[in-house]
């Protein structure tokens, strides 16, 4: 089945054809950065009609490399949320106008569930039960699946997402927008260890994620220690790069440290570590240890792969598409759209905690 995706749930404008789930063919970004770096973050308006200009040339462009034409494609699957409402307007209308004039069927794709099969391109086959630590500017959350297309929610952010504090954190710094890749750029040259910043305990006792406390905590030790922003064109200190070295090791700490609890928890047969903030060398390489110590394999997407992309979404539609699913022409971009959390028995959890242990 060869599928068309399309991605336009924030600032990247994309479209790929995909071959039966796993055979990229091809695979069309356009990044709205330079557009939305004066503003330290994605103006909502602006990302909707610079894919409104973009959209067309992009899925052109992935036909042309692809070498197929439209008349080649089966089916089409696009990103129906969640996101922001004008983006996804613009890939929802348009992927729906491709299904009509083709008479293909059309399959809206959770852009969550698409970072799920962003793995399946340069990796083996996923084996379940998989465990998946989603983390991006938008999302953060660990899911378990026991198996492919079933997912129970483990953790989830209280509050900011891990890219979301990375680049409210660079903003502060004024090092600039996107946080993620500027701040784990000097913090290869400054101390992880030179400032203990705090990691938030929940105090309902679930493992969730927070980062707004952390967020503060560096903008409390900047004022306190009379910290200036760094000048535009200027060269970091030493001072402001042992910062974002101390701030990305207590992100990758607190992503880790509840992954690998969880995992030990459910027993997972492989780890998924998914999502733009997945680009990061040092959340890799504590995400391979944890690997090693659990004697797990950790499949990450290719750093093409990892930020928003139309191929995961390719995937995930295919997979849906062959269980027969389909949507009608009057879906709509949903900006709450959230994966079905199933249940699990306590009986089943406590099987996998004795398993474990033995």
């Amino acid at each position: 089945m060869l599928v068309l995706g399309i991605e336009s749930s924030c600032d990247e404008t994309a479209a790929a054809v995909v071959r039966d789930g796993r055979e990229m063919l091809s695979s069309v970004i356009s990044s709205q950065i330079d557009i939305h770096k004066e503003w330290g973050g994605v103006v909502p308006e602006l990302a909707s009609r610079e894919h409104l200009i973009k959209i067309d040339p992009i899925v052109e462009e992935a036909l042309e490399k692809a070498n197929v034409s439209l008349q080649d494609i089966d089916a089409i699957a696009v990103t129906q949320g969640p996101g922001l409402v004008g983006s996804l307007l613009v890939g929802v209308c348009y992927a729906k106008a491709l299904a009509f004039g083709l008479d293909v069927p059309i399959i809206g794709v959770n852009h969550i569930e698409g970072h799920f099969f962003s793995v399946e391109f340069d990796n083996l086959p996923t084996e379940y039960p998989a465990m998946a630590l989603i983390v991006s500017g938008g999302h953060t959350n660990l899911f378990y699946a026991p198996e492919k297309g079933k997912y129970k929610i483990v953790s989830r952010t209280r509050d900011d997402a891990a890219g979301e504090a990375f680049d409210k954190v660079s903003k502060m710094l004024g090092l600039g927008y996107p946080g993620g890749p500027i701040i784990e750029k000097y913090a290869k040259e400054g101390n992880p260890k030179a400032i203990k910043f705090p990691i938030a305990k929940i105090s309902d006792g679930r493992p969730d994620f927070s980062f707004s406390g952390l967020k503060t905590a560096v903008m409390r030790y900047l004022r306190e220690n009379e910290v200036e922003p760094v000048k535009e064109g200027r060269e970091p200190s030493q001072h402001i790069k042992d910062i974002c070295a101390s701030f990305q090791y207590t992100v990758v700490l607190a992503l880790t440290r509840t992954m690998e609890k969880q995992a030990k928890e459910y027993n997972p047969k492989t780890l998924i570590v998914a999502g733009g903030v997945a680009c990061n060398q040092a959340l890799r390489e504590a995400s391979e240890k944890i690997g090693e110590r659990l004697n797990l394999p950790v499949y990450f997407p290719s750093k093409h792969l990892s930020t928003d992309n139309a191929a995961m979404i390719a995937a995930a539609g295919n997979f849906h598409l062959e269980r027969g699913e389909r949507s009608d022409l009057d879906i709509t971009a949903d900006v709450t759209m959230r994966l079905q959390n199933i249940e699990l028995e306590d009986a089943d959890l406590r099987k996998k905690k004795v398993r474990y242990r033995l």
